[in-house]
């Protein structure tokens, strides 16, 4: 037969296939599984939780009803809003939480750290700082724009482990309040985008996320100077957010954590990486129960059944949330309920002063 048989053949071939369908791509082929097995989706968590990687950014003047609303669907009795922002936006929020409902949220102040050494700078931050404990912050939250976009007073990248930023970490161990620091993002926006890249479906819908090598400094550099801020400040209680985005190597995860007891880990945006190493990661919360609080950022009340789910049943193959996150099944952990009751709130009790314990049991 002629080559041209071949050809023609091929066409029609490809026709018929594109006929049934055939023609999609990647990003949109998102099967519905086959396997039957036990299981269900749990709306509900199985003991009151605090959120303690929350975000309300208008909360100011914001109506909290309906949050509060779906907060009681979901059993969660406090959250904790990260966005609290400082000075009057700051004492607004605290105002707009007394009168409405108190002791469901609690907020964490924001420190704007560009034109760090600036004549007068750090003298001004630290006593921002305590005048927003003294207002009713209950902790610092730490944006990924530092270590990434923040700059110094010559407009100089401002790294995490800047000394010229001591004071301020200082200040939050003697004021007796949790660091929640987010470095970076996940490794993989650094890494080459290609077929070998895990999170090569997210960069390609969220090209933003792609970063170079050196952008705008290595991943491991960015990673090893909040390591290094953790280390040069042991009486300061840090909260790593995204479990420091080491959730996909709890291996290293852990000698992290025995090498600094000062840091604790949150657990948000990477429950995708513990639902499918469920042996492992149960091993990991039994060894570090002590030091892993339950967190999930975006408020997006339909996400938190993946979260329970995860964490508190032995069900199989189950489907996440967002497949650009994860194009892989869940498995749960099935964890014991002193583990879970740490995860949840107590954990959380002992490190954010303030709480309201009241709502939780024993």
């Amino acid at each position: 037969m002629t080559s041209k048989f071949y050809i023609l053949l091929a066409v029609l071939i490809s026709a018929t296939f594109l006929s049934f369908g055939q023609d999609i791509s990647f990003e949109d082929y998102n099967p519905t599984s086959t396997l039957v097995v036990p299981g269900k989706v749990i709306k509900k968590a199985k003991f009151p939780f605090i959120d303690v990687h929350g975000h309300q950014y208008q909360m100011p003047t914001q109506d909290l009803a309906p949050v509060v609303a779906a907060m009681d669907t979901l059993n969660m009795g406090i959250m904790v809003n990260l966005s609290g922002r400082t000075g009057d936006d700051l004492i607004k929020s605290v105002a707009n939480i007394d009168k409405n409902f108190p002791n469901r949220f609690v907020v964490f102040c924001n420190i704007n750290f560009d034109g760090a050494g600036a004549k007068g700078w750090i003298e001004k931050k630290v006593a921002q700082l305590k005048e927003d404990v003294k207002n009713g912050a209950r902790g610092l939250k730490v944006y990924k724009s530092l270590g990434l976009r923040n700059t110094d007073v010559d407009g100089k990248r401002l790294a995490i482990d800047d000394s010229r930023l001591n004071p301020i970490w200082r200040t939050c161990g003697e004021l007796g309040i949790p660091v929640l620091i987010h470095a970076a993002d996940p490794k993989l926006f650094w890494d080459e985008f290609d077929g070998d890249n895990e999170r090569w479906l997210e960069l390609k819908t969220h090209p933003r996320r792609k970063r170079d090598a050196n952008n705008p400094a290595p991943w491991e550099q960015i990673i090893q100077e909040q390591h290094n801020m953790f280390k040069a400040h042991p009486n300061t209680t840090f909260i790593n957010a995204h479990m420091g985005w080491f959730a996909n190597d709890l291996g290293k995860l852990g000698q992290l954590l025995d090498d600094m007891p000062n840091m604790n880990v949150g657990i948000g945006a990477i429950i995708a990486e513990l639902g499918r190493q469920p042996r492992f990661a149960k091993a990991f919360f039994i060894k570090y129960q002590d030091r892993i609080l339950f967190g999930k950022d975006s408020w997006k009340p339909k996400e938190f059944p993946t979260y329970f789910r995860v964490l508190e049943s032995a069900d199989e193959y189950f489907p996440y949330h967002k497949k650009y996150h994860a194009f892989w099944p869940m498995y749960g952990l099935d964890l014991p309920d002193d583990v879970l009751k740490k995860v949840y709130y107590k954990n959380a009790l002992r490190i954010v002063p303030g709480l309201d314990k009241s709502k939780f049991p024993n």
